[in-house]
């Protein structure tokens, strides 16, 4: 099970670099506001992330507000993207809410476990 969550994050994060730093018009679109696509990408991502290494929860937090900034950062040296400050604290925000429900989903399975 944690492989394949370890293959569906960095899937996850792939398409997350490829929507975020490919030009705005190859930018895909659900439908929803652009803060709210970001809030849950980045909160799927967090999620994932959590599940994916039980063992690692602080660099997986750590890494995760480090690559926002570094995302929007990088979107400076993508032709007509920019990064701004306003869009990383949504990501962020949406990376540390998958976090928490990625926490309260482990254990949610741990005591399903136990029950067994």
């Amino acid at each position: 099970m944690t492989r394949l969550l370890c293959w569906l994050a960095w899937l996850l994060f792939g398409l997350v670099l490829l929507s975020t730093l490919s030009p705005i018009e190859l930018r895909p679109e659900t439908g929803l506001s652009p803060n709210r696509e970001r809030f849950l990408a980045f909160a799927m991502l967090g999620g994932a992330f959590w599940l994916a290494y039980p063992r690692h929860r602080l660099l997986v937090v750590v890494l995760l507000l480090g690559a926002t900034v570094s995302l929007e950062l990088l979107q400076h040296l993508a032709p007509g993207r920019h990064g701004v400050i306003k869009d990383a604290v949504v990501k962020a925000a949406g990376g540390m809410l998958g976090c928490m429900g990625g926490m309260v989903a482990d254990r949610l399975l741990q005591s399903a476990e136990r029950r067994g």
